[in-house]
């Protein structure tokens, strides 16, 4: 039985608002967060994801007033990452209603951190956001980017996702910087490369342009939960149809 697919909007946060680029630049305003926010509930979204994108580069935590203010208005899971560099962080971030937090650099820089944050918090709470691009001098041709997708750091992607289930991670999501923000369909090779070596639940993102990329991402990636930002906060697609489509295909969804 294939698991139901998920449906997870994606709120990349700067300066206290929603924004999307393209291969993590070009930030362009994309709304208000908390009007976001409800919005995708309301259209039935299963999860909703806020990263707050600036606040590793920043060196600084996640605006916890941000979080605090989406969750006052879901009651769907909320996955926050962005700027968590320790147990003390995941607290706080948990404590203001986030569900789920989601770390990468901090995990790359202290894997210790996702075996600590597991035993502490349950792993079903801790998420490792896997960002990759093609580097054909890596085992799997992917590396590893940390920093919002600014410092590549000379290790495989795929040997570190393996690595993070084994260090006790409930759910892995990884974004090609080569797909992000691009509309042209989720990095099939590096989602199915990923989901090939772990058998927890695989969040796809970046990339994602059109009814059939989620159909795709699902049957040729693996994923279970297919997150996306700019399709949904422009109105190109909505939650509903995306849906809708996926059920026609013979998908298990929520309707």
């Amino acid at each position: 039985m294939v698991d139901t697919i998920k449906i997870m909007p994606c709120l990349d946060m700067k300066d206290g608002r929603v924004v999307k680029g393209i291969h993590f630049v070009d930030l362009k305003d994309a709304g208000n967060p908390v009007e976001n926010a409800g919005f995708y509930q309301e259209e039935g979204a299963d999860e909703l994801a806020m990263l707050d994108i600036a606040a590793t580069l920043e060196n600084r935590k996640t605006r916890l007033e941000w979080v605090r203010q989406v969750a006052s208005v879901i009651d769907i899971p909320l996955t926050v990452g962005g700027g968590i560099a320790g147990l003390e962080d995941i607290e706080e971030v948990l404590e203001v209603g986030a569900t789920k937090i989601s770390m990468n650099s901090a995990a790359v820089r202290d894997p210790d951190l996702i075996l600590e944050a597991s035993e502490k918090f349950g792993k079903e709470r801790i998420t490792v956001a896997v960002d990759a691009r093609r580097n054909p001098k890596m085992p799997s041709g992917f590396e590893l980017v940390v920093s919002g997708g600014t410092k590549p750091v000379e290790k495989d992607a795929i040997e570190w996702a393996k690595e993070c289930q084994e260090l006790g991670v409930g759910v892995i999501l990884p974004t090609s910087m080569d797909g992000d923000g691009t509309k042209a369909g989720y990095d099939l090779e590096f989602t199915k490369a990923v989901s090939d070596v772990v058998d927890i639940p695989v969040v796809a993102s970046g990339g994602a342009g059109t009814l059939e990329h989620f159909y795709e991402v699902v049957v040729k990636g693996g994923a279970q939960v297919l997150l996306a930002a700019s399709v949904f906060h422009y109105r190109i697609l909505s939650i509903r149809q995306v849906k809708e489509y996926l059920k026609e295909k013979g998908l298990r969804v929520l309707l």
